[in-house]
């Protein structure tokens, strides 16, 4: 168990379970909830959070978990970040919300440029558009770029997730039932196969041959490194080879940097692991340390070619959530991006024993940084050490059909990443030597429904 002291825990370790979990508070809270709220929201187990720091989070009942899920990475600064929450105490107390779509707002500016000057962008000179999470900059990014090219169509990835608005659900491509009931989706977006050098031939010999001319798809939009559908890395060459198809053609590379960007890779983006510039980069999650923004980054000469009342947002760029993200940049430049890189080598190095121990259970681990996953054989699995992680005070997320990601927030430290590898290995022995008696527990907590989490 972790001994890293923090204000939460006192002296108490972490995890530090005084209930069954879930507690008799959360089942009850459970009950509460569900009569309530929209049906639609996928929960991956009954925790009921009321208190967080650091990788530390406290439930309802007074457990203690160690988080390696981060609100489905976005706690990039880990919970309540002392110098994220000053940050937002001092902007709340002078100024909570101006609409920066119809006036000068000083933070929106300050906190476009801060963006603008970390992004690599293509040609360089870049300006920035605030919103309010992923989903809204998935969005503009398809306003701009049919906009500026005066092309009709959308090229995004087999595997992709991208928000579920409309135009963005209609770019997911991970699972079919985000599209389920909801068509027809968007015209116009096709589908390509993600992450090999060889699936980039798919864009002369099927799309630019077959489907579209190359001189009408506006934009490709590819999430570096793949999240929601299971934390897939691609081959080396693979961005590169797109960034060339684009420029090619006139068509323009946007980066959907959701959850592999702000830090979470070791590096500030994802892109900057192979040295390629998109024409426009999204940024949500972690860029404000779970304060509600969003940005699209992109070419300057691609914003200045729409005007104004174009797009906007009233409360997109909110004063507040920009205080914290200006506060998160500096956190992950002043040290948290190294430690990410640091911590993601201890993880892959502590996690891939488990696939000698179990080769028919653990099929693969693979990422970048602090951006992890864990391949299983079956869904089930997955689900099962999921829930037997959960167990055991570790806070985990599954994604694609078959892994669990580990995405803890970039502060963590040795020692907790030591106790979050020994809980996960312990989880795996359970779903290997007790798969009956995981199974049947999950099963009646509701945690194995077939509706696995997203984002």
């Amino acid at each position: 168990m972790s001994t890293v002291q923090n204000r939460l825990a006192g002296d108490r370790p972490v995890p530090d379970l005084v209930t069954e979990v879930p507690g008799p508070k959360a089942r009850a809270h459970v009950t509460y909830d569900e009569t309530w709220t929209s049906p639609s929201l996928p929960r991956a187990y009954p925790i009921v959070p009321v208190r967080g720091e650091s990788v530390t989070v406290e439930d309802i009942d007074g457990n203690l978990f160690l988080d390696f899920a981060a609100g489905i990475a976005v706690t990039s600064t880990g919970h309540s970040h002392p110098a994220v929450v000053a940050a937002i105490r001092e902007q709340a107390g002078d100024l909570i919300h101006f609409s920066a779509s119809d006036f000068y707002l000083p933070i929106y500016a300050e906190t476009c440029q801060r963006i603008a000057e970390i992004t690599p962008i293509a040609g360089g000179r870049a300006r920035a558009y605030l919103g309010n999470s992923g989903a809204e900059v998935v969005e503009a990014s398809i306003k701009l770029a049919r906009h500026a090219t005066k092309r009709p169509y959308v090229v995004a990835f087999l595997g992709a997730f991208h928000g579920r608005t409309y135009g963005a659900v209609s770019l997911t491509a991970s699972k079919a039932k985000y599209h389920a009931g909801f068509g027809p989706l968007l015209p116009g977006v096709f589908h390509a196969p993600y992450g090999h050098v060889e699936d980039l031939r798919w864009f002369d010999e099927v799309l630019f041959d077959k489907l579209a001319p190359a001189n009408e798809v506006a934009a490709v939009i590819v999430e570096p490194i793949q999240g929601e559908g299971g934390y897939i890395v691609p081959e080396d060459g693979f961005l590169q080879g797109l960034r060339a198809i684009c420029d090619k053609h006139g068509i323009l590379l946007i980066a959907d940097e959701i959850q592999s960007g702000a830090g979470r890779t070791g590096s500030m983006w994802a892109v900057d692991e192979w040295g390629v510039k998109p024409d426009i980069l999204l940024t949500a999650k972690g860029i404000a340390s779970g304060m509600p923004l969003g940005a699209m980054v992109a070419r300057a000469d691609l914003l200045e070619a729409w005007g104004a009342g174009a797009h906007g947002s009233t409360y997109g760029g909110n004063p507040v959530a920009c205080a914290a993200a200006l506060a998160t940049i500096d956190l992950l430049e002043g040290g948290l991006m190294a430690n990410a890189r640091a911590r993601g080598a201890q993880a892959v190095a502590g996690l891939e024993p488990l696939r000698a121990r179990y080769p028919q259970l653990v099929t693969d681990v693979r990422g970048r940084g602090l951006m992890i996953g864990i391949e299983f054989d079956t869904a089930e699995h997955a689900e099962e050490v999921q829930w037997a992680a959960f167990q055991r005070g570790l806070l985990v997320l599954e994604c694609g059909k078959t892994a669990v990601r580990m995405s803890p927030a970039l502060t963590v430290s040795e020692g907790e990443m030591d106790t979050a590898l020994a809980l996960f290995a312990a989880a795996v022995g359970d779903v290997a030597g007790e798969h009956g008696e995981v199974l049947a527990a999950a099963k009646a907590a509701h945690a194995i429904t077939g509706v696995e989490a997203a984002g």
